[in-house]
């Protein structure tokens, strides 16, 4: 199966174990995934809005807590606008959790990385996690 039989995008951070795991995980099945390197790129609020939406997530969900301002700059209190949270990660791409991953089966945030499999046509025959954890598939 090539890239454009099954496209894969995976919104990646490469400081990120997680992410760099699906990114693996992905090629370990035979996909050579198209990876965007968020942080680089930046978002746009159209993009943001249209991956909450194909992933069943609400843009809060999509909030990154861990290692980001998010707290700081009071978007973790009940009630806040997703506007708000919105204009903050456009403004700070780390505000977004990564990775996302977008096939023709779907989008998810891939935390915890085997959510990924979901996403894909076929799985690799056996993979293990950079840390040496062995994923059951």
């Amino acid at each position: 199966m090539t890239t454009t039989d099954f496209p894969i995008t995976i919104f990646h951070n490469p400081a990120c174990g997680t992410s760099r795991n699906v990114v693996a995980m992905v090629r370990a099945a035979g996909y050579e995934p198209e990876i965007v390197e968020y942080l680089k790129a930046g978002w746009t609020r159209d993009q943001l809005k249209d991956l909450a939406a194909k992933s069943g997530l609400s843009v809060r969900q999509l909030l990154r807590e861990k290692g980001t301002p998010a707290e700081a700059l009071g978007l973790l209190a009940d009630g806040v606008a997703e506007d708000r949270i919105l204009d903050a990660m456009i403004e700070q791409p780390i505000l977004v959790n990564r990775p996302i991953v977008v096939s023709p089966k779907g989008a998810n945030l891939c935390r915890p990385s085997e959510l990924v499999l979901d996403l894909l046509d076929q799985r690799p025959a056996s993979f293990t996690k950079e840390d040496g954890e062995v994923v059951k598939l």
